[in-house]
């Protein structure tokens, strides 16, 4: 990292700066492709084969292709362009937000329309809980 980020301590939290923007230019390159309907069709008739022509390192592309999201956050993945990803294959934005908690569709959106997660031990990995 370049820099001093106490953001960093936030569990469960990756910030998208500018050093995950650059880890990952090309992934998310790769998925502003998928705007286009050839490149979606393309992509879905062979997908190792397309995302052979983007450079993205090895670990994208297997997360990727086990549509792992939190992975592709990790490896520099910007959720909106990750969207597209998901578009692709027919699901939705609260699917693949669902999938990333652990979560059904039904669960993720209840637990949304009650609030959303607690803060109670979430807002440092310092944090000691409470009890």
């Amino acid at each position: 990292m370049s820099l001093d980020k106490p953001y960093t301590d936030m569990p469960g939290t990756t910030v998208f700066d500018t050093d995950q923007m650059r880890r990952g230019y090309w992934l998310n390159q790769f998925c502003v492709s998928l705007m286009k309907a050839e490149n979606r069709e393309r992509f879905k008739a062979n997908e190792r084969a397309y995302l052979d022509e983007w450079q993205m390192s090895e670990e994208q592309k297997l997360a990727v292709l086990a549509r792992d999201l939190n992975k592709c956050v990790e490896l520099g993945g910007n959720i909106y362009f990750l969207a597209r990803i998901g578009a692709t294959d027919g699901k939705s934005f609260q699917y693949m937000a669902a999938s990333m908690t652990g979560m059904t569709q039904e669960e993720y959106a209840n637990m949304m329309k009650g609030g959303g997660r607690s803060i109670e031990g979430n807002r440092s990995r310092k944090e000691k809980p409470r009890g």
